[in-house]
This record gives structure tokens, C-alpha cells and sequence, in this order.
């Protein structure tokens, strides 16, 4: 089964060498520096026509260049040898902080003047959502004896919350969203509330569909029953902030909501640093202390780390520090504008087809449904094209989500609009075939059909480190 539905994952096979062991004698650096050039220009090829969704969110080449060079500088540094790499926490402590500003942090000192915005980096979005639910578990612990956590998360939020209750022994339940507007129903919410709940999730925006959640309503209810509530603004939180500036739509998700307590945003997303650092933000300093680890027993001398990471590269958090200073608040907006514009374009082009409808009412994320047609067929068309987009389910449906690389391609909206409308008429001539990407979303219907989901993706997994 591995060979035949996931080949096309292997397209060095008989091309390219392959090493099952290590050479005898090591090959010389132009050679490897040559083959590894090739296959790096081969796949950028692939997001530079501006047709891939979301993936890619560096901010030019003249920057990506930038960075690598910064990242250079500190790339054999350990950030976690504090005596000789000052410089990390440094930078870091530099990012928490503007992080902190650009999310309304100093609100906070309003509901209680002792909090204090504070947080730390992580190696990315997951990390962060990990370490703040092992926040809000060990709080709970020790606060309120609370021994079966639970949190309430939307169905639409991240899986890594999900990932956070398997690593954590943590209950994850999730909320129905609202019919009309795709956002998390808090009326459903308070009916799942327990007395082992721990933390609510919101979203600012979901993966799916890019829309933020009603965080002001939940905010109300985690007040009201003094919990926490995170929200995950890993795909938003460098964005929206700017978005809202420029004068859109943009429902309140930060520390401005007095029942917010922790928020994670991604560096490397459309913070436009390099792959991968986030931020997790915390109200105050007692609720970030539960996220450390620390051993004072250890045979080689006391141990902290501020979350699960070890040894990390200096040139990350060098490259994500970098990549704020240049940017600045200027670069920020610019860049959002220049995204909101394609967004826009794109939006229009969607709505503009009667057989498609958007959901919700999105930004930088546009998705789309179709009570008529099979939107996976039109999928199909759109790959062939070279278009990337990101097959959502329940209901089932695609996603573009507008980055820098789509700024960078003139005709872009002209090209989406040309190819979106030709795969509709596809998809309505083909009406009744069964698309080549639907397959595993159709899977996920019936109990069978997801446990058999779920046994080709770990056979994926298993087939992806197997050398061929």
C-alpha cells in the first residue's frame, strides 16, 4: 500500500543516491553542496509561482538572505548554556516582549496591576499550545487538586491540542462550531464546562478556515468559572494585530479581554522569521512558572529549561529577533496590506461564482464550500494547474491562505480566477467521479473508515523515513 499511494513522496528514488549506511569516504563539498542546490531550487520552483497555500511565509529573498546570513552567525550556538551565550536570552527576552506590545500585553495592569505580560520562545506553534495546556494541568494540580484535567476546545482548533492531551493525560473535549459563522458555540461551550475543567481554547484564526473564535464570549465564561483560557494565535498572531490597523474586521482575541491568559503566536509564520520559533504568552509570572523544568539532583549539576526543548540553535532566535528589528512596526503593516490586497482579490474571485460559498467571514485565510459540487474534483484541476491548496473536512472544503510569495506574482488573482472558474466547470462535468483527493476525507465518515484513516497515515509515516 505505501509504495503505491504515497510514491509521488519519493522523487529522488533511482535519481539521486541513496545511504543506508555512511559512505565509506566522505564526498567532497561542492559535489553535496551541488546536488543539495538542485533539489532546493527544483522545490521552490514549486511555491515561488505564488500558487501554494500558506507553507512559505518568508518575507523575500533579499530578507530570507538576510536571515541566513544571521543565522550563521549563531547557528553552533546552545541556547540553553546561558554563561556563554548570553546573547539568546537576550534576543529572546527581546521577543517575548515585543511580542507581548504588538498583543496588547500592557492592557493587563487595567484588571490587575501585579500582572505582568511575560512568556517564553519554543522551537514552534506546537510547543507552545504543549507547554501552555501543561500549564494550565499543573496549576490545576496543585491549585485545586484537580487529577482528571479537561479542556473544551472548538473542533476547528489545531490538533496539537489533542497531541497536548495524549502527551499530558489531559481530557480534550470539543465544541461544536456555529452553524452560520464557522466560530466556536459558547453557548455549547458552558453546557461542557465540568468541575475537572482546566482551560477553554480559542482560535485567532483557526487552520481551517482562518476565522477567530468569539474570544470576548469566552473570556466572560473563564472568568466567570476562573479558569484559564489560551488562545492560540499561532496562525494569526503576528498578522492580525496589523490587519486590524488597516481597518478590517478583526474581533478582539488579546490581552485585552480581561479573561485571556495566555496567547501563542508564531515567529515563523507571519512573523518572518526562519523555520521554527513562536512565542507562548502568559497574563503573569506565576502562571509562566509552572511551564519550567528544573532538577537539582542531577549528577552533573542543576538543570532548568524553560520548556521541553534541550540544546537549541542561537541561530533561530538570532534570525526571529533579526527579522522583528527589521521589519518593525512599518514592515509589519506593509506587508499586511500587500497580503489583505490578495486576500481581497481572492475573496472576490470566490464569491463571484454562485456554485462556491465562503465560510465565515475570514482574512488572510479564504475558504470555500459547495452544496452543489464535489470540491475535491475541482481540487484535482487546480493541482493539475500548480495550484496548492488545503483540503479541509466536515464539511468538507479547500483553503488558500494568502502569504508574502503571493504578493510577488502580479497576475496572481487574474491566474486564480481564470483556473478556479475552469475547475468548476470540471468539477460540474465530472459530477458524480470520485476525485483523486478526496479519498481519505471520504474515509473519515464511518468508525472503519477512519481507523483505516489512521492506520495508512502511521504506514505514511513509516514509508517516509524508509530509505529507497
Amino acid at each position: 500500500m505505501s509504495e503505491e499511494l504515497f510514491a509521488s513522496f519519493k522523487p529522488y528514488k533511482n535519481r539521486l543516491e541513496s545511504y543506508h549506511k555512511l559512505p565509506g569516504k566522505g564526498r567532497e563539498i561542492d559535489d553535496i553542496f551541488t546536488e543539495l542546490s538542485t533539489i532546493a531550487n527544483e522545490e521552490d520552483a514549486k511555491w515561488k509561482t505564488g500558487k501554494c497555500s500558506g507553507t512559505y511565509y518568508h518575507a523575500g529573498e533579499e530578507h530570507r538572505k538576510f536571515l541566513n546570513k544571521v543565522f550563521a552567525l549563531f547557528s553552533h550556538v546552545n541556547g540553553i548554556q546561558i554563561d556563554t551565550c548570553p546573547s539568546v536570552f537576550k534576543m529572546e527576552s527581546e521577543i517575548v516582549s515585543m511580542t507581548a506590545n504588538m498583543l496588547n500585553g500592557e492592557a493587563v495592569k487595567a484588571v490587575n496591576p501585579d500582572d505582568e505580560v511575560c512568556g517564553t520562545v519554543t522551537i514552534g506553534g506546537s510547543e507552545s499550545i504543549l507547554m501552555a495546556m501543561k500549564v494550565y494541568r499543573d496549576r490545576a494540580l496543585k491549585e485545586r487538586n484537580i487529577k482528571e484535567p479537561e479542556i473544551i476546545k472548538p473542533v476547528s482548533a489545531h490538533p496539537a491540542f489533542i497531541k497536548a492531551g495524549h502527551y499530558f493525560g489531559i481530557k480534550v473535549i470539543e465544541a461544536p462550531l456555529g452553524e452560520s459563522d464557522f466560530r466556536v458555540d459558547t453557548d455549547a461551550v458552558k453546557e461542557l464546562i465540568t468541575p475537572n475543567t482546566i482551560a477553554l481554547v480559542g482560535s485567532a484564526g483557526n487552520y481551517p478556515h482562518g476565522l477567530v473564535d468569539p474570544i470576548d464570549e469566552l473570556s466572560e465564561i473563564a472568568l466567570e468559572h476562573k479558569i484559564g483560557l489560551h488562545v492560540d494565535g499561532c496562525l494569526g498572531g503576528f498578522i492580525l494585530p496589523w490587519v486590524e490597523k488597516l481597518g478590517y474586521n478583526v474581533p478582539t482575541f488579546d490581552f485585552r479581554l480581561p479573561g485571556v491568559t495566555s496567547i501563542s503566536a508564531d515567529t515563523h509564520k507571519f512573523g518572518f522569521g526562519l523555520k521554527g520559533t513562536s512565542v507562548i504568552l502568559y497574563r503573569n509570572k506565576s502562571l509562566r512558572r509552572y511551564q519550567y523544568f528544573q532538577s537539582v539532583e542531577f549528577q552533573g549539576g542543576t538543570y532548568i529549561s524553560p520548556s521541553m526543548a534541550g540544546s537549541r540553535s542561537g541561530g533561530l532566535t538570532a534570525a526571529a529577533w533579526a527579522a522583528m528589528i527589521y521589519l518593525g512596526e512599518e514592515g509589519y503593516m506593509e506587508s499586511a496590506k500587500a497580503i489583505m490586497s490578495v486576500a481581497d482579490d481572492i475573496k472576490k474571485v470566490v464569491q463571484g461564482i454562485p456554485e462556491l460559498k465562503i465560510v465565515g467571514d475570514p482574512t488572510f485565510i479564504i475558504s470555500f464550500i459547495s452544496d452543489e459540487l464535489d470540491v475535491f474534483l475541482i481540487n484535482d484541476f487546480m493541482s493539475e494547474k500548480g495550484w496548492r491548496f488545503n483540503a479541509v473536512q466536515k464539511p468538507s472544503g479547500l483553503h488558500f491562505c494568502a502569504t508574502r510569495p503571493q504578493t510577488l506574482v502580479p497576475d496572481l488573482a487574474d491566474q486564480f480566477a481564470r483556473d478556479l472558474k475552469a475547475g468548476v466547470e470540471y468539477a460540474k462535468t465530472n459530477k458524480g467521479k470520485e476525485a483523486k483527493s478526496s479519498a481519505l476525507y471520504g474515509l473519515n465518515a464511518t468508525i472503519e473508515g477512519q481507523q483505516m484513516v489512521s492506520e495508512i497515515l502511521y504506514e505514511a509515516l513509516d514509508y517516509f523515513y524508509k530509505v529507497v
